[in-house]
């Protein structure tokens, strides 16, 4: 009886958890499919819990609490932090399921090592190698997001560094060969140890060459081999509910990484072993052309003769968490009849999503947010494009200068409106390490200064009528 009960309540949460991510495409149904992946998660443990085998219930309760204990604290961070919240989350994951497959195979072989098959063994080898470098992946993309000290947010690359990465991870597959042939040798147990080892160093080694500008992607990537380690771990305990969960989470990070690299017309392997983000020399000599600075009134005379305006958020809204004054600029802007639209980079900010994330927390419509391939034909009709704190995104030397580290990545055409008002808190290089060519350009504007501050300037500007004819 319990066991049916079992199955049935595996059956629905895979349900759920696909409906979950169906519901996730849009965004009027994506409270929706939260609601439902939670509820098939707490399924999913419960079908789990009530299975027979599962004898020490206290250590269940002890792991809830816990879980509780660090996950409300990670679930109240600004939404400037999801990114490396997000991160954090691969990291528990992998480490999960790198410390599961590591106690199977000590306990297996100290109870039952006819039970180590070979399937079961490269289930466990596989569930180890993607579980450690996931964790430790993903704690580095943090650190970088986070702006830890003692992690560069710059790229960190050296000669033959591709060559060393591929070595580690090529000697920790190859001992996990061996010890799925021979796993219960005398030396696997130090093997597998090893492997332990080395998938712990190729993830720090992984992402240190990595700038924040692939931050994104690489944060799609890691889910998909926090997923990929989750199906392994489903093979290893024998778990169905766990395969599927793991495979939905696994292929749809894949998928979104894929876009990811589309949009920024890359590779899988150029994001990985490009190091995207060094820092660039300038180039001595040639005329240097000078920035623009406007001031509000000014910015505010522009907007209100404008008829289309296109706003090109950033992460530099994230960080001055603009969202909301943004917010009220719209309304200001519309209240007058002027078409305001935003324009939205699929890599702006620091995760997939992360600007349209922000703009929902203020309640922008969403029929407001354009994607990059339909707004661009209409920026050369755009009155005024404002650029809130976007950079590598707006810089129109990745349409020819082919020895720009984004040289082809897809732009946002913001030096194509009639006029730009560009939003900065300094004269600083984006995370690609590259002067942004929109900034001296003849039609652009400087606003310096905090984003939030800037725009709540103007829409007092609007409010008060103060300095507008």
């Amino acid at each position: 009886m319990i066991a049916n009960l079992a199955q049935l309540a595996a059956v629905l949460a895979t349900a759920l958890f696909i409906f979950s991510l169906h519901w996730m495409n849009d965004p009027k149904t994506a409270r929706r499919g939260v609601i439902a992946g939670v509820t098939a998660m707490v399924i999913a443990v419960v079908a789990t819990w009530i299975q027979p085998q599962i004898i020490h219930h206290g250590w269940i309760v002890g792991a809830i609490i816990l879980g509780f204990v660090v996950g409300v604290p990670l679930s109240l961070v600004p939404l400037t932090a999801v990114p490396q919240r997000t991160a954090l989350s691969h990291a528990f994951g992998g480490l999960a399921a790198g410390l599961v497959g590591t106690a199977e195979y000590f306990l297996g072989l100290g109870e039952n090592p006819a039970h180590l098959t070979t399937f079961r063994m490269t289930a466990l080898v596989a569930e180890v190698i993607l579980g450690f470098l996931t964790f430790t992946g993903s704690l580095m993309a943090a650190g970088k997001l986070q702006e830890v000290k003692w992690i560069p947010q710059r790229p960190v690359t050296y000669p033959g560094q591709n060559v060393v990465n591929i070595g580690i991870l090529g000697i920790a597959v190859a001992l996990g060969a061996m010890v799925v042939m021979q796993p219960a040798a005398a030396w696997s147990p130090q093997a597998f140890l090893a492997i332990v080892g080395l998938a712990t160093l190729f993830g720090v080694l992984l992402i240190i060459p990595i700038g924040g500008a692939d931050m994104p992607t690489v944060i799609s990537i890691l889910n998909s081999y926090a997923g990929l380690s989750a199906v392994a771990m489903g093979f290893v305990l024998n778990n169905k509910l766990l395969v599927t969960a793991g495979a939905l989470d696994g292929s749809s990070g894949l998928i979104l990484s894929i876009i990811m690299c589309r949009a920024m017309n890359r590779s899988f392997t150029n994001v990985l072993f490009g190091a995207f983000g060094t820092v660039q020399k300038a180039k001595a000599g040639g005329e240097q052309k000078a920035w623009k600075q406007e001031t509000v009134e000014g910015a505010a005379q522009l907007l209100e003769q404008a008829r289309l305006v296109v706003i090109v958020p950033g992460y530099g809204m994230a960080v001055a968490q603009a969202q909301h004054k943004v917010r009220e600029l719209y309304d200001q802007l519309t209240k007058r009849g002027i078409t305001v639209k935003f324009a939205m980079h699929p890599v702006a900010g620091r995760m997939p999503g992360h600007m349209n994330v922000l703009l929902a927390e203020a309640d922008i419509p969403y029929t407001a947010l354009i994607e990059m391939d339909e707004i661009n034909p209409e920026m050369p009709q755009c009155d005024v494009a404002v650029v809130v704190g976007a950079n590598d995104v707006v810089n129109p030397a990745a349409r020819y200068a082919k020895g720009s580290p984004i040289y082809g990545m897809p732009i946002i055409d913001a030096d194509k409106a009639r006029t730009c008002l560009a939003i900065k808190r300094s004269k600083s290089p984006g995370f690609a390490g590259i002067d942004n060519e929109l900034y001296v350009s003849d039609n652009t504007w400087m606003l310096f200064g905090d984003a939030k501050a800037v725009i709540g300037d103007l829409v007092k500007q609007f409010a008060g009528g103060s300095g507008i004819h």
